[in-house]
């Protein structure tokens, strides 16, 4: 059950860690613990911020981008953590302006997604921006494309993506499965 990327000592105390079955609300819940202290790893999913940019100087067309990490050529949408003391609205307007140099004119939630594979929760923003578009350094291209040509992806922000369409009439197209 565990993975390389778990902590396996305790962060308390530096014991070893195992999986220990514990009453918590609704019932016995089986989680990596701390047999010394009782230190529990809870593994919360990790708050992901997302946004649909729709670059309002350039007709309103939507800005996708290809993550420098990446091996393939998928372009997605605009993501990033929440930085201590911002909101989540004010983390995506900074993500956009610190990964496109666009300046958010408007932010507008989307909604929330539930992405397991990488434990996370997608919380996903329509941002309505402008200015000069300048990658940063993570980012090595992107995209504009008018709504009715984007393509939509079976998980995460590619969900957050068709509800977008949705909301504006258009019915989201979905990429084949490789």
């Amino acid at each position: 059950m565990s993975s390389l990327a778990e902590p396996r000592f305790c962060q308390a105390c530096g014991s070893a860690l195992q999986w220990l079955e514990r009453e918590e609300d609704g019932g016995p819940k089986s989680r990596l613990r701390c047999p010394a202290c009782g230190w529990t790893l809870w593994n919360n999913p990790t708050p992901v911020l997302a946004a649909v940019v729709e670059c309002v100087d350039r007709g309103g067309k939507v800005l996708l981008a290809r993550n420098a990490a990446w091996t393939g050529r998928m372009f997605a949408l605009i993501t990033g953590f929440m930085e201590a003391g911002e909101t989540a609205e004010q983390g995506i307007a900074r993500e956009v302006l610190e990964e496109t140099a666009l300046v958010a004119e408007a932010v507008e939630l989307i909604g929330v997604y539930d992405f397991q594979r990488m434990n996370q929760v997608i919380i996903a923003y329509h941002v309505r921006a402008s200015g000069e578009i300048r990658l940063s350094p993570e980012l090595v291209e992107y995209k504009l494309l008018d709504p009715p040509d984007l393509r939509c992806w079976q998980a995460g922000t590619g969900l957050a993506l068709a509800d977008w369409l949705r909301r504006r009439g258009i019915e989201p197209q979905f990429l084949e499965r490789a």
